[in-house]
């Protein structure tokens, strides 16, 4: 009670300290209720709480997998509510104007040419290369740990005999580690480089086997 000292008796005090950790609003009321103070405001209650640093243990943070209150219960209908909210497979603002349809192509930062498959998500497989689609068609799905290296430096080109199969590991020779990069050399040594490549990419993987 603002304005004059609350006379706490010592059994309430041992109460209060005691169930500190509940709720404030429901402890309050269970205390006025036994120990018939109905002069004591739930201010009042929270206050001597922390005055005495009889804190509840709460950080007001979600615990992490605690279901959400509202879990399984549905939102009541509200015609106002209703009206302004988002219809399924509507698009509208940036996402209307960006949006492309399916078999749009377009060509990368790095020179693919790619194709729009879906619009389904996740978003970065709506679209896949061109050239992945045309090897894959006439060769077979690529295996693991393997890739399409472009043959004339023309990542453009989607033609399936410019492009030919290689293991990843293959890459960082071709990119110049230990010779020309491949796609900075001339068009009459680029076959000659990727020979190399291949022969010391194979050297080292059996140098490595027979260590094993």
């Amino acid at each position: 009670m603002k304005g004059r000292n609350i006379n706490w008796q010592p059994n309430e005090l041992a109460w209060i300290e005691t169930n500190r950790h509940m709720e404030r609003p429901v402890a309050h009321k269970i205390f006025c209720k036994k120990f018939q103070r109905s002069d004591i405001k739930i201010s009042a209650y929270t206050a001597l709480c922390k005055r005495k640093g009889w804190l509840t243990g709460r950080t007001g943070r979600f615990v992490v997998g605690r279901p959400p209150a509202n879990k399984g219960k549905k939102m009541p209908f509200s015609a106002n509510s209703a009206r302004t909210q988002f219809k399924k497979g509507h698009l509208g603002g940036k996402a209307k104007e960006k949006k492309k349809p399916i078999g749009t192509e377009r060509i990368t930062k790095d020179g693919y040419l790619e194709i729009k498959i879906h619009n389904n998500l996740p978003l970065q497989s709506r679209w896949r290369a061109v050239h992945l689609i045309r090897w894959e068609d006439t060769n077979s799905p690529i295996p693991d740990g393997h890739c399409l290296k472009c043959l004339d430096g023309d990542r453009s080109n989607t033609d399936p005999n410019n492009w030919t199969c290689i293991p990843r590991a293959l890459l960082p020779r071709l990119a110049g580690r230990w010779a020309v990069p491949y796609d900075a050399a001339p068009a009459e040594l680029k076959p000659v480089i990727l020979t190399v490549a291949k022969l010391n990419h194979a050297k080292h993987q059996a140098t490595k086997t027979k260590d094993q």
